[in-house]
């Protein structure tokens, strides 16, 4: 069992059995309802949901056996959910937040624990680290409380909550779903055997449009493929895409809080593409007017669409517990980062992937356009912009040494091009002459140090990238 908690971009991973076992993951809860009591929010009591990995159920019920103890009401999702659903329960319930068992995107090993608060947002800074400190003063002390699951369904602190329905209402306010049930358009869903499945095929039925799941069944080994919506590992739905001649592919991730879209030719569109997409979305087809709001390591094009639109754009630090205050804060019609995850004005402020998905389609929809024209017409506005990134693995001394060496340098150039700019409050973020950036950044909740480039043509990315390896000394 291990000795410290620590809390990362959006809450707490770990490797089953190894460090997310049930001891750890009741402290948390106990971390949980320690701040909900001292902060006299335990009255609005809580939503705990959960993912399809291994015994995330089992771990859903430790968390609300230890909530239920004291007296803090519950409520239990029934079956699997998205994050982005389980968020607006938080709202639907009037809860003070929810507990949700989910690792999203890492490999089949890992599982995690994500705290959001009343809003349907990750926990702030602030809020995640109060969790944390009291979760490992639980841990130490073996101060946790808990009752039996039977026991709080019996007295009814603990209660069953069926999430699907009500997010389903929620989005008849947000999406022209007449529209898009009786378009002719042929989409093809990888759920990634993740908490996505169903929700496009039940969402759309009862039209002309086709939707085609795959990987739609719980499989906790998620065999062949890591729940990440990015190139690498969506080689069957690229494929079907292209064999079955269908419009447009959609992957959820593992919690369905991220999209991935694939065009009609079988093309992977990048993150920052789709980003920039559905910005451009909102700007022209929802008339939307406010902020955007961007993380570090998102692409530039939305300063772009910004200078276009006449709409202002401000930049933040890595994890939606980072996006979602400023979301809220500048009444912001979009926001996302570079992973794949985006949130809109009129949801909750939290990515969400199946809204994502929607959203692409219908702007597919008004359009006229396939994805692959739609992004053409977006680099008619903006100028074409590459982008690419490289992953690597460090040992936590690693971290401590690269860091050191990166901050002791001064870096002038990249790729024959001068530095103008740069940007230390997430990483290392170098802006270049022309407009090109390169981001050296630690990640929150891998053992992983990031290196993301983005330019004006893939040659340029690729040398940025060779570039930031040497920093690395990789």
């Amino acid at each position: 069992m291990t000795t410290s908690i620590k809390f990362g971009t959006d809450g707490w991973r770990a490797v089953i059995a190894e460090d997310f076992t049930f001891d750890n993951v009741r402290a948390c809860a106990q971390g949980v309802a320690s701040y909900l009591l001292h902060a006299g929010l335990a009255r609005s009591g809580l939503v705990v949901g959960y993912d399809t990995r291994f015994a995330s159920e089992d771990f859903a019920a430790a968390c609300a056996e230890v909530l239920a103890a004291h007296k803090i009401r519950v409520h239990l999702c029934s079956q699997p959910a998205p994050t982005p659903v389980v968020s607006y329960a938080v709202v639907a319930t009037k809860s003070a937040g929810a507990i949700i068992i989910t690792a999203s995107h890492n490999p089949a090993r890992w599982n995690g624990f994500k705290y959001k608060d009343g809003t349907g947002a990750s926990a702030p800074t602030e809020l995640a680290g109060q969790i944390e400190k009291n979760a490992n003063e639980s841990l130490s002390s073996g101060n946790v409380k808990r009752v039996p699951l039977e026991e709080g369904l019996k007295n009814g602190v603990i209660a069953y909550y069926e999430a699907a329905p009500v997010y389903a209402r929620h989005l008849e306010s947000l999406v022209d779903f007449k529209t898009l049930r009786q378009s002719p358009l042929k989409v093809i869903h990888d759920a990634m055997y993740g908490a996505g499945m169903g929700y496009f095929r039940t969402l759309l039925q009862g039209g002309k449009i086709q939707t085609t799941e795959i990987n739609g069944e719980r499989n906790p080994s998620f065999p062949g493929i890591q729940p990440e919506p990015i190139a690498r590992n969506l080689s069957k739905l690229i494929g079907d895409v292209k064999e079955q001649k269908a419009d447009v592919g959609l992957a959820t991730d593992g919690d369905a809080d991220r999209i991935g879209i694939v065009d009609e030719k079988g093309n992977f569109l990048n993150q920052h593409q789709v980003f920039a997409l559905l910005a451009l979305y909102c700007l022209e087809v929802r008339h939307e007017r406010g902020a955007m709001i961007k993380t570090l390591t998102s692409t530039d094009m939305l300063y772009r669409l910004g200078e276009l639109f006449n709409v202002p754009v401000y930049d933040t630090a890595v994890g939606f517990k980072y996006v979602a205050p400023l979301m809220l804060e500048k009444d912001a019609f979009i926001g996302g980062e570079e992973s794949g995850g985006y949130g809109f004005r009129g949801n909750v402020p939290e990515r969400d992937g199946i809204l994502a998905g929607l959203y692409f389609l219908d702007f597919m929809i008004k359009t006229g356009k396939s994805p692959s024209q739609l992004l053409d017409y977006l680099y008619k506005k903006v100028g074409p912009h590459y982008y690419d990134r490289i992953d690597t693995h460090i040992s936590p001394e690693d971290h401590r040494l690269i860091s050191e060496k990166i901050s002791g340098s001064t870096v002038t150039s990249l790729a024959g091009t001068r530095v103008v700019k740069v940007d230390t409050r997430d990483g290392f973020r170098y802006t270049l002459a022309d407009g090109s950036w390169l981001l050296i950044r630690f990640s929150g909740t891998e053992p992983l140090v990031r290196v993301y480039a983005e330019s004006q043509s893939p040659e340029q990315v690729q040398k940025l990238l060779a570039g930031g390896k040497e920093l690395l000394g990789i």
